[in-house]
């Protein structure tokens, strides 16, 4: 690890914290860094966690001093989420990237059905659906959330807020707060099922983890004063670009290959 590395690690990780804070897919842009610089994916899949870690305890704490943080009905998709988790991530330590690729572009064509059919859902949440009890389907679609999470991590803010938003009623920048609680909780199980593995980079994982802090600082800060229409317009920005980076279209790896010169 060099300077130039450290430098570009913690950059890379302002970035993905603002990103997942706000939306999902960050992880793409720092998962594509710890590989440029020479980790494996299965190795940048668990160093990345380390960041994840952080910036989710960061932005959870801001949202909590906001009283944004809702957990009266959030409790059940933590538990499950969790429980998925740890399946997702040994499922994940021996990973086939082709079917990562694949995984990740369907995730990406689902969300851009669901931002764009009925956009104000996003915004105002549904009391109806929100003052109703938790059903078993509930259940297991958080179970089915957290498998990805665990297993991935790219995309799993996504999959997350339509599922609090879309299913559970909370509107968006609640549905924000718990998102990255449910992600706080479950990312220590994960990283330490990738920890055991050797799969986890210290001086690699270090200096994204600074930076994803203070993306995410920032990125709770802004979606407490600018509101749920902020919050979905940085979503379905983000989500098209993914989407494209997915289906071949555009290519963010090389992209960021070229602008550190390797």
């Amino acid at each position: 690890m060099n300077v130039y590395q450290i430098i570009s690690l913690s950059l890379g990780g302002v970035f993905a914290g603002f990103v997942n804070t706000l939306a999902g897919g960050g992880s793409i842009v720092s998962l594509s860094l710890l590989m440029l610089f020479g980790l494996d994916a299965n190795i940048a899949n668990g160093t990345n966690r380390v960041a994840i870690i952080f910036q989710s305890l960061t932005s959870s704490e801001t949202f909590r001093s906001n009283k944004i943080l809702d957990l009266k009905k959030g409790r059940m998709p933590v538990i499950a989420a969790t429980i998925g988790s740890l399946f997702g991530a040994w499922a994940a330590t021996d990973l086939n990237k082709a079917i990562l690729e694949k995984v990740i572009a369907i995730v990406m064509l689902a969300m851009l059905f669901f931002i764009f059919y009925k956009p104000s859902s996003w915004l105002k949440g549904n009391p109806a659906k929100y003052d109703k009890p938790v059903s078993f389907a509930d259940v297991v679609l958080f179970l089915a959330i957290g498998f990805y999470g665990g297993f991935v991590q790219v995309g799993i803010g996504y999959l997350l807020l339509a599922g609090l938003v879309l299913q559970l009623g909370f509107d968006l920048v609640k549905a924000n707060a718990v998102k990255v609680f449910i992600t706080l909780v479950y990312s220590p199980f994960a990283f330490f099922v990738f920890l055991w593995n050797g799969q986890v980079s210290w001086p690699h994982a270090l200096p994204l983890a600074a930076g994803a802090v203070a993306g995410a600082y920032w990125a709770s800060h802004m979606a407490v004063k600018r509101g749920a229409g902020f919050v979905r317009w940085v979503l379905t920005a983000v989500v098209i670009i993914t989407s494209l980076q997915s289906f071949g279209i555009v290519s963010i790896s090389s992209a960021i290959a070229k602008i550190f010169g390797q």
